[in-house]
């Protein structure tokens, strides 16, 4: 990853953040991983940046868990990806206050810090995978339907939520997913560039960009899919969320999709976005099956 790159996610993406609570920057988080895992991203911890609310260039997964309380559960289980163009993870705003609403809404939550691909186009999507393989494996400890397990995504995130949603066998196919302003494509005419350059490189082939251009990739094995996004979105094209959700009614598969009047990109789980309550409500109703 490179300096530009890293220097554009702080100032364009991260500040949106600056409302969030403080904490401390690794509070309640965890290894994802027993052992080291198959592919590594190439990154060194030195090379690290940690900003309010924000990871920089994560060279290990690690996540934090979220639990409903006993009698509020509903056994749902959620696997929230942050977003922050495969450089880094936005995981305040866009992934501990999700979790705790998750868990509000009697819904475990499991915000995942994924590493960063830094080339290594299969690193993060194995994250998600290794996650809900554990959040399966630990379902009676946690309260967890295993039937009932989910992914959540924003921007970037999103990506890697829907890549979970079409890329999956029978141990890691998600139940179900949900989608924030996503970037869904990596067709160099809607794409999101440097979602895009971090993922596969500058210079991908052609069936490296199908691979991940998840419009190509729906099949009627795609769960249901929940998708809200802002119509005034100048950082990730709208149409990335059109074209999966024409995908989706394609294939049969049940979707739900919500375009706001505005509100930009990045605006996560913080309250000063107009339609935060609107987001709310609709995706709490989803959830419940309303």
């Amino acid at each position: 990853m490179n300096l530009i790159m890293k220097r554009l996610f702080v100032l364009c993406g991260l500040l949106l953040g600056a409302c969030a609570e403080p904490v401390a920057q690794d509070a309640g988080f965890v290894p994802l991983y027993v052992s080291p895992p198959a592919e590594s991203n190439g990154l060194r911890r030195a090379g690290e940046i940690r900003e309010r609310g924000a990871l920089i260039g994560g060279v290990e997964a690690d996540y934090a868990l979220f639990l409903p309380g006993g009698a509020r559960a509903t056994g749902q289980a959620v696997v929230v990806c942050p977003g922050g163009g495969y450089a880094g993870v936005a995981y305040m705003h866009e992934g501990v206050q999700v979790g705790q609403w998750l868990a509000e809404q009697g819904v475990a939550a499991v915000v995942l810090r994924y590493r960063m691909p830094n080339g290594h186009d299969a690193v993060p999507l194995a994250d998600v995978h290794e996650a809900i393989r554990m959040v399966r494996t630990r379902a009676g400890e946690w309260g967890v339907d295993p039937g009932r397990v989910g992914v959540m995504g924003f921007s970037a995130g999103g990506h890697l939520a829907a890549t979970a949603a079409t890329h999956f066998d029978a141990g890691t196919r998600p139940d179900f997913a949900v989608l924030i302003y996503p970037v869904i494509t990596m067709d160099e005419r809607l794409t999101h560039r440097g979602s895009r350059d971090n993922l596969l490189g500058t210079a991908p082939d052609a069936a490296l960009v199908a691979r991940y251009s998840n419009e190509r990739q729906v099949t009627p094995q795609t769960p249901r899919v929940f998708i809200a996004l802002s119509d005034d979105d100048t950082v990730v094209d709208p149409r990335n969320s059109t074209l999966f959700y024409d995908a989706l009614r394609a294939a049969g598969v049940p979707g739900e999709l919500h375009i706001y009047p505005s509100g930009g990109h990045g605006w996560g789980w913080l309250p000063t976005f107009r339609y935060h309550d609107e987001v709310t409500r609709s995706l709490g109703r989803w959830l419940r099956g309303e």
